[in-house]
């Protein structure tokens, strides 16, 4: 209720009155003077979109300049022809500097990770800043997953002002770490999701902007990257808890993702274990009984067992094939890259 307060501060900033709104939204007097009241993704979808009509403010009252309805939408297809999410989002916050001169937002790029981060160039309505900044970075986390038609995981996130009465909503809009009190507001990523392709167009946007709002309000659910990263971390995890928890998941959800994604965590972790043994087994010349330690198999014979189901051959027959290949001189494919 929090957020639909600050909008009313927005109403009283230009003189509307915000009665009709609330009454489609369903919200009442004595909801709102409740500081515990919470409303439905539904009645904060109507209301903003209330709000910003009403308004013509997309901005809600944040900066010192209206942003007309519409204006986000023209950021959408300023980005939505770029070829990967990486150039996207630096159209993004490019354009959005053209629009607004009260902060500035920005894409920096590291090793593995990526940061949106919002710096404000000027001071914002202390009533506003905090559903301010929540929501510009739900406005670009939305619109980028809906780009690339993907959930982005999110690593963290950080937030200039102190953590608010109802802190614990933010873990539903921001699934992962959220920090309060932070020298500037930033959401991070893995860097991975900016290589990957846009797979929207212009009819696309159309139809999303007639319902833009759900973006910012309901978290996307599909990971295109989910297996890849499931497959990178779950040899280093004993439970399907704790790989969960390390992407800032419950263990069902994990489950549910991965079977819509048509596999389980039991085949990845198969797929990840063989891929360890033939690394092992070409790579270096340590026992066999090692190699099944390490590929967290607890015996040799059971190793052993999995390994011809996987490949057809012992560990010692396909270590033996595949070093006479090398020694012939032989350019067959890595087994690894084929796989």
């Amino acid at each position: 209720m929090a957020f639909v307060r600050a909008m009313l501060v927005a109403y009283g900033k230009y003189g509307v009155d915000p009665a009709q709104a609330l009454r489609e939204a369903g919200i009442g007097a004595r909801d709102l003077r409740r500081e515990d009241a919470c409303i439905t993704a539904l009645q904060m979808e109507i209301f903003s979109g209330h709000a910003m009509r009403e308004l013509d403010d997309e901005a809600l009252g944040w900066f010192r300049r209206r942003l007309p309805w519409g204006s986000y939408g023209l950021l959408c297809r300023a980005s939505v022809t770029s070829p990967n999410l990486g150039v996207a989002l630096k159209r993004w916050c490019r354009h959005h500097g053209a629009l607004v001169d009260d902060v500035e937002l920005s894409l920096r790029v590291g090793a593995d990770r990526a940061d949106i981060v919002i710096e404000e160039i000027e001071p914002i309505d202390l009533r506003l800043r905090e559903f301010c900044l929540l929501t510009l970075l739900r406005y670009v986390h939305g619109y980028a997953c809906w780009a690339i038609d993907s959930r982005i995981a999110v690593r963290s996130v950080s937030f200039a002002h102190a953590a608010p009465p109802h802190a614990s909503a933010y873990g539903l809009m921001f699934p992962g770490p959220v920090h309060f009190g932070a020298p500037s507001t930033c959401l991070s990523f893995d860097s991975q999701y900016l290589a990957l392709p846009l797979r929207r167009d212009e009819l696309a946007l159309r139809s999303m902007l007639t319902r833009a709002l759900v973006l910012t309000v309901l978290p996307y659910r599909r990971d295109r990257l989910l297996v890849q990263r499931v497959r990178e971390r779950v040899l280093a995890h004993a439970s399907a808890e704790s790989l969960a928890d390390s992407l800032h998941m419950s263990k069902r959800t994990l489950h549910r993702h991965l079977r819509e994604e048509g596999t389980s965590l039991q085949a990845l972790r198969n797929l990840a274990r063989r891929d360890l043994a033939i690394d092992l087994l070409l790579r270096t010349s340590r026992s066999i009984k090692q190699i099944a330690g390490q590929a967290s198999f607890a015996s040799e014979k059971s190793f052993a067992r999995a390994f011809q189901q996987w490949t057809g051959l012992s560990p010692s027959a396909y270590r033996r094939q595949h070093q006479g290949e090398a020694a012939r001189g032989g350019h067959r494919q890595h087994p690894l890259r084929a796989a």
